[in-house]
């Protein structure tokens, strides 16, 4: 059975959530990351950031596809856009950005909750 990694104190819901705005912009990213695909996109912006094409090739999906969930999550403040060049890169927004740990589950931290996604599964 694989080891779990110790619990980390959140802090007090009333703490994290003290008005109705706060409320409203949890759900809202809460809503943006209740997709598989932006689940992926968000994994592989943990990597570092990447424009659509590189996003795209990475999960090789089309980049119509891709640049739709990217605004998705750039509406709801999960992902920032940086315009260099002719490009848009993406990255996560680091309000939100948490670390990898030791055992390669990377954490969003929400202000409301915290999101752990494991490192993907290689495919066969």
């Amino acid at each position: 059975m694989p080891k779990r990694p110790p619990k980390r104190k959140q802090p007090p819901l009333d703490a994290a959530m003290r008005t109705s705005g706060d409320y409203q912009r949890c759900a809202t990213r809460l809503k943006a990351l209740a997709d598989p695909e932006r689940l992926r996109i968000v994994n592989c912006l943990f990597g570092g950031p990447k424009n659509v094409t590189q996003l795209a090739c990475e999960l090789t999906d089309d980049v119509v596809k891709v640049s739709h969930h990217l605004g998705v999550l750039r509406h709801a403040n999960v992902v920032q856009a940086n315009r260099q060049g002719k490009f848009v890169v993406y990255s996560l927004d680091p309000e939100i950005a948490g670390a990898e740990t030791a055992d390669d589950v990377k954490t969003l931290d929400l202000g409301c909750c915290r999101l752990d996604l494991p490192k993907p599964r290689k495919r066969k």
